[in-house]
C-alpha cells in the first residue's frame, strides 16, 4: 500500500505511527528537487575534496615545459566551479525548505526542546552502537540523521562556502561583490593563511562526515527496517516487515 507523507500520522520528528506500521509499505518522502540536489552536492563535494586537496598539496613536478602547462589552473577552475554549485545549489535547497514538503524542512532545523526526540536520538545512537534493538520506522530522517545532517553537514556547509569565497575575494581583488560580501571573514581569522587552515580541516570534516553518512546509510538498508539508499533515488521510502 502506497500512500503520501501527509497521510501518515507522525510525532513531532516524524515517527511512524505504530498502529499504522503494518499497513503501509511505501510512503513517497524526498521530492525530484530535493533528490537532485543530493546527488549534485554529492559530485560537487566530490571534486572539492579532489581538487582541494591538490590545491593545498600542489604536484611537485609535470613533465614538460611550463608554458605548456596548466595542469594547476585547471584544478583550480574546477575547484571554484563546483564551489559556486554548492554554493547555488545551497541557496536553491532552502528555497525548497519553504516551497517543498515539510520533509524538505528537516535538513534545516532540529526539535530540539523536545524530550521525545532526544530518548529517540539515544536509541538511535545505541541501535548503530549495536547494543540495542532495531528502533521504530521513521518516514523521514531518524533523529540521529538529522542531528548529524544539521549540526555536521549543513553548519559545514555554510562555513565552507564563507571561508571558499573569502579567500576567492583575494584573487578577484578588492571591490569585487566576493570580496564585499565574505572580505570581513579574512581579518576575523587573523589573515589568509589562516582561513586557508580553517577551509582545509572543514574539507576533512566533510570527509569525515560522508564516510560515516554512506555507511549509516548502506547499514540501515542492510539491517534496518526501511530503505534508505533506493529513498534517494526515488523518493519513496519502502517498509519492511
Amino acid at each position: 500500500m502506497s500512500v503520501s507523507s501527509t497521510e501518515v500520522g507522525t510525532q513531532g520528528f516524524d515517527a511512524l505511527d505504530a498502529s499504522r506500521a503494518d499497513q503501509i509499505k511505501s510512503v513517497y518522502v524526498f521530492e525530484a528537487p530535493v533528490r537532485i540536489w543530493h546527488w549534485i552536492n554529492a559530485l560537487a563535494i566530490t571534486v572539492l575534496a579532489i581538487t582541494g586537496y591538490f590545491i593545498g598539496s600542489p604536484l611537485p613536478t609535470v613533465s614538460g615545459e611550463a608554458s605548456a602547462n596548466y595542469l594547476m589552473g585547471y584544478i583550480r577552475f574546477a575547484h571554484f566551479s563546483a564551489g559556486y554549485l554548492l554554493a547555488v545549489g545551497l541557496i536553491g535547497r532552502l528555497y525548497w525548505a519553504l516551497a517543498g514538503n515539510h520533509h524538505a524542512r528537516e535538513l534545516f532545523w532540529v526539535p530540539i526542546f523536545q524530550k521525545a526526540y532526544w530518548q529517540e536520538l539515544v536509541g538511535m545512537v545505541k541501535w548503530y552502537g549495536f547494543i540495542a534493538r532495531r528502533p521504530g520506522q521513521y518516514v523521514g530522517h531518524n533523529p540521529l540523521a538529522r542531528f548529524a545532517m544539521f549540526f555536521m553537514f549543513l553548519l559545514t556547509v555554510i562555513f565552507m562556502v564563507f571561508t571558499g569565497f573569502a579567500l576567492y575575494s583575494e584573487g578577484a581583488q578588492a571591490g569585487s561583490w566576493q570580496d564585499k560580501l565574505f572580505g570581513w571573514v579574512i581579518p576575523l581569522f587573523g589573515q589568509s593563511q589562516d582561513v586557508h587552515t580553517w577551509h582545509h580541516l572543514g574539507m576533512w570534516a566533510l570527509i569525515v562526515f560522508v564516510i560515516v553518512h554512506i555507511y549509516a546509510a548502506i547499514r540501515e538498508d542492510i539491517m534496518g527496517r526501511s530503505s534508505v539508499v533506493s529513498t534517494m533515488i526515488s523518493g519513496h521510502r519502502t517498509f519492511k516487515d
